[in-house]
């Protein structure tokens, strides 16, 4: 019985398939042509997720990082201080007023961006709404540029406290060999600009220039004192009396200069970044931070490090209008 129907169904189809015309080479051709066209056109790029489409991260904090992670060591230092011992400032919450951010927060932070190489406080900022590593770090705060510079700023020397506790753990914990060290010294450009750094020529030149011209305008408002009405005169009586006062202020402060150069023993004093001095760099003389580094043999640790402002011997610093 089923060897009957299956030799029907095997005449049946034999019959259909020659009742069909055959196909032209053209026909065969063209067809071909748009199963190709078909799959060329099905082909796209590498999609990522529809916006849209509700995914959702971890449910915990604690499972945006891994567990070898580096931020990791960062938090359970910075836990691990002292900060009242260090000195750092706010180191006590306020007993009135907006609550402030803490400073193991921010001295977390601040130690990101030093492992990272982002030292400006605005990246930083971005960091703590982008990067989920920071989001775990300081527990999805978001402090603003101001306080971070502001932290930066009045805890310099408790930041490096905070290093020297560093280099204790590691001692402790038999990280240094001991045996042997490399020492090395780095420029790095600071912000201050020539006209802003001063020896003990440049600041006299500045002072002898201020007083040729107080003389000169000390001479002109007695002229002007002699005369009822003068419409000669470029200035003003008050005018007169405001660039004298300005020119006695540039005099005095010229003045103390010498005078902290004298009291410290020190060749130049820079206005913006107090610890930069000028020296030689890439064939230019400009300020500069001199840091003198030491890393132990043993795993490559820094064990110490200090801004050194060696005098540079002959240097000019130059003079620019007043």
């Amino acid at each position: 019985m089923w060897d009957n129907i299956k030799q029907v169904l095997f005449m049946f189809v034999l019959e259909s398939m020659q009742c069909q015309p055959p196909l032209k080479k053209q026909e065969k051709s063209d067809k071909i042509e748009k199963k190709l066209n078909k799959a060329v056109n099905t082909m796209d790029y590498i999609r990522g997720r529809d916006r849209h489409q509700q995914n959702l991260l971890p449910n915990s904090i604690e499972d945006y990082v891994n567990e070898d992670n580096p931020v990791r060591v960062i938090a359970a230092y910075v836990e691990g201080l002292d900060i009242k011992a260090l000195v750092f400032t706010l180191s006590s919450p306020n007993a009135t007023g907006r609550p402030m951010y803490s400073p193991f927060e921010l001295l977390k932070l601040y130690l990101y961006g030093y492992l990272n190489r982002i030292r400006s406080s605005r990246r930083l900022e971005a960091e703590t709404t982008r990067n989920l590593e920071v989001i775990w770090l300081i527990n999805q705060l978001h402090p603003d540029h101001k306080t971070i510079a502001r932290f930066r700023h009045d805890n310099a020397k408790a930041l490096k406290k905070a290093f020297r506790e560093f280099s204790k753990l590691c001692l402790h914990l038999g990280l240094y060999g001991r045996e042997l060290l490399g020492t090395d010294g780095s420029k790095f450009r600071s912000v201050n600009s020539m006209d802003r750094s001063f020896n003990d020529a440049k600041s006299k030149d500045r002072i002898s220039r201020i007083e040729a011209r107080l003389e000169e305008y000390t001479k002109k408002m007695d002229e002007l004192d002699n005369e009822e009405e003068s419409t000669d005169s470029a200035h003003t009586v008050e005018e007169i009396k405001a660039i004298v006062s300005d020119l006695t202020q540039r005099k005095t402060k010229y003045d103390s200069y010498l005078q902290k150069m004298k009291e410290t023993g020190e060749k130049q004093v820079c206005e913006t970044d107090l610890e930069s001095r000028l020296m030689k760099s890439h064939g230019r003389i400009e300020p500069n931070y001199n840091v003198q580094t030491v890393v132990d043999s043993k795993n490559k640790l820094l064990v110490d490090f200090e801004i050194t402002a060696p005098p540079l011997q002959g240097v000019v610093c130059g003079t620019a209008p007043l």
